[in-house]
């Protein structure tokens, strides 16, 4: 092997490019970044049937069923997850891949000298953004973990869990300095790259989960401004050209749709793996158009039973061209942060109006609390029933508000408190003893 140098110095993958060429021009930086997306949206956190599904089931929203057979989604639906849970493993590893090569880039693009100073913060801003966002999510799964800003083996072998505070200290550094660097607009017209709207939407919400109701209300006005009003036809909401749609994630190819709809449709029942649980179906107000719209019903053959499947994303395969993408952030989410901050801050009227705009678009009337405490109630039941099966905000609004024993204990029989949290995987224990301890439960 030592003197048959031609036989080890093979060519790259195509899917490959040498570190050294990725910088030269920004066609190829933003390629780079592109791969990141696709890591995104095919593996982890954000793809279609990462938290959708799992913290559905976790949750109140769905039901599984293939009980008994040794899936790992039964552990979702049972809370019997451990250590060695597969899914766990895939959100913690995925995550810290994708967090990694952004790191890369934000590396390579500080070093480059090829790259205008203007494409520079572009690509140093969708950096940040994907790496606080991610950083997060799993902050809100898994609690104190660790923030990683370079790529050093070194120093990450090593690395140990920061206090949750001082994560999100972190992930709103990031995310400020993120809306400073990145573009008013994506220039591709599609919202599928990061843009300042975009860093100041999340923003909105790590604002909101902290509770500095100021900030989020802030943050979830500067979107709002620059998006206006809901769009009101509720069928249109989760097309790849939504006007309400803030950020999402491009399919693969042309023709290509979201996985959301392959995970959640059933045409036959009973279903063979998740439905619509009841609790979240009778969640529903009578006339609520969100229901008729975004929920679809399933009856066995005899029509004597009927399942319901989300049916927000209308498509499980190739179109004559893409009609769906995956979306993940969108407006009515602000108008409910701004509701939700306003109520806290003794804004009554402003957070009426908030929530009656969300209301109001799903043909139902206005909300009848007028006082603090309905105010908050009734934000949170629009959550429910407006973000339902997306990224997981069931789940996060129950464990922010302390809610999640009260609600979650009388249906799942495995219930513990300690369940606001996953399991650090077992296998990331055994390699960083400095990640310990494990959380509590586990």
């Amino acid at each position: 092997m030592a003197a048959c140098t031609d036989f080890v110095e093979v060519d790259l993958p195509k899917s490959q490019l040498p570190a050294e060429s990725i910088f030269e021009d920004a066609s190829m930086t933003a390629s780079a970044v592109r791969g990141v997306y696709y890591q995104m949206r095919t593996s982890g956190l954000v793809s279609g049937d990462g938290l959708n599904t799992s913290m559905g089931l976790y949750a109140d929203e769905l039901d599984y069923y293939r009980l008994g057979q040794g899936k790992a989604l039964e552990n979702y639906q049972n809370h019997t997850l451990g250590p060695n849970d597969p899914i766990v493993a895939d959100f913690w590893n995925s995550a810290y891949t994708q967090i990694y090569t952004v790191n890369a880039i934000m590396e390579g693009v500080g070093g480059s000298a090829s790259l205008a100073p203007e494409d520079k913060d572009r690509f140093r801003g969708e950096a940040l953004f994907v790496r606080s966002y991610l950083h997060l999510l799993l902050a809100e799964l898994f609690g104190d973990i660790p923030y990683i800003t370079g790529t050093s083996y070194v120093a990450n072998k090593a690395v140990g869990r920061m206090p949750k505070a001082l994560v999100y200290d972190q992930i709103t550094t990031d995310l400020g300095s993120a809306v400073e660097l990145l573009p008013g607009e994506d220039a591709s017209g599609e919202r599928v790259r990061p843009y300042a709207a975009v860093a100041e939407a999340v923003l909105a919400r790590a604002y909101l989960y902290t509770g500095e109701w100021t900030m989020a209300e802030a943050m979830a006005d500067r979107v709002i401004a620059k998006f206006g009003a809901l769009e009101p036809d509720l069928g249109k909401v989760f097309l790849k050209d939504a006007p309400g749609t803030i950020w999402q994630l491009k399919p693969n190819g042309e023709g290509d749709n979201t996985s959301e709809g392959g995970q959640f449709i059933f045409t036959v029942a009973p279903p063979v793996n998740i439905a619509m649980s009841d609790l979240l179906f009778e969640a529903f107000e009578p006339g609520d158009q969100r229901r008729s719209t975004w929920v679809k019903a399933v009856g066995n053959a005899t029509g004597t039973e009927t399942w319901h499947h989300a049916f927000k994303y209308r498509e499980q395969g190739r179109t004559d061209g893409s009609v769906e993408y995956s979306v993940q952030l969108r407006l009515a989410e602000q108008y409910l942060i701004r509701a939700e901050s306003r109520a806290r801050l003794g804004d009554l009227p402003g957070a009426r109006s908030d929530i009656n705009a969300v209301r109001n678009r799903a043909g139902l009337g206005g909300t009848a609390a007028v006082t603090p405490d309905g105010l908050l109630g009734a934000v949170l039941q629009e959550r429910r029933v407006e973000l339902f099966t997306e990224q997981g905000h069931r789940w996060f609004d129950l464990k922010r508000t302390g809610r999640a024993a009260g609600v979650l204990g009388p249906v799942k029989p495995n219930w513990k408190d300690a369940h606001v949290l996953l399991p650090i995987p077992g296998t990331e224990l055994a390699l960083n003893p400095n990640l310990l301890p494990q959380n509590d439960g586990y």
